[in-house]
């Protein structure tokens, strides 16, 4: 059976790491002269909640610091995102989604502010009814908490289930949530995914894999 499709936002909807990365590059360097490589943003930023960045970034720094530089680093994000394209076969899933009465959700670590403005851009704020901000919830990825928050929302039981992710800390909430996930080879290289327990490694929502995968679940030839 497959009756829930959840789906990560930043990388997973929409390709979003460069900016995200250049966001954070402008703002350190303006602000401390520091430079920040993708490496370094790849290993210990992306995926994660902005508390969990802020710590890496300045441990010294109090909480009220961190929540104002992250706010910073989150309206020059929107400010260099006016134009973001769905990934390609996102809105093709989307309307067999529909089609079929599968129910999808949104889970994300970005804060909601940010999500809503993607989700505009996108031009699929009215595709997601559900939008789980994790930052919202007691725990944030990569605790499954988000995950089974998601399934719970959408009436679904993990077997029922598939997630997309694009980081390793957003698999580790999913694969935790016990949901057979895909992993998308947009932030990470594909042999780290699968070493975060992705199923399956995809390029996009196009990926033959995947329809394989779906047909499976619903019996479909």
């Amino acid at each position: 059976m497959l009756n829930a499709l959840l789906f990560d936002l930043d990388g997973t909807l929409t390709d979003t790491d460069a900016l995200h990365l250049l966001a954070l590059q402008q703002l350190l360097l303006e602000e401390d002269g520091r430079t920040f490589t993708q490496e370094e943003f790849e290993a210990h930023v992306s995926g994660q909640a902005n508390a969990n960045m802020c710590r890496y970034l300045f441990p010294e720094r109090s909480v009220a610091e961190h929540e104002a530089f992250a706010e910073r680093k989150e309206v020059r994000f929107r400010q260099l995102s006016p134009q973001l394209m769905p990934m390609p076969g996102l809105l093709r899933l989307l309307d067999f989604a529909q089609e079929h009465g599968i129910g999808v959700c949104v889970v994300t670590n970005a804060p909601r502010a940010n999500a809503e403005h993607m989700l505009e851009v996108l031009g699929l704020r009215q595709r997601f009814q559900t939008v789980l901000v994790a930052e919202e919830l007691p725990r944030a990825k990569p605790d499954p908490l988000p995950y089974l928050s998601g399934l719970e929302c959408l009436r679904a039981t993990a077997d029922q289930a598939l997630a997309f992710e694009d980081s390793v800390p957003g698999l580790t909430a999913a694969v935790k949530a016990g949901i057979c996930t895909f992993g998308l080879a947009t932030s990470q290289r594909p042999q780290t995914l699968l070493d975060a327990g992705a199923h399956r490694v995809i390029n996009d929502f196009d990926d033959p894999q995947l329809w394989a995968e779906i047909r499976r679940r619903l019996d479909l030839p």
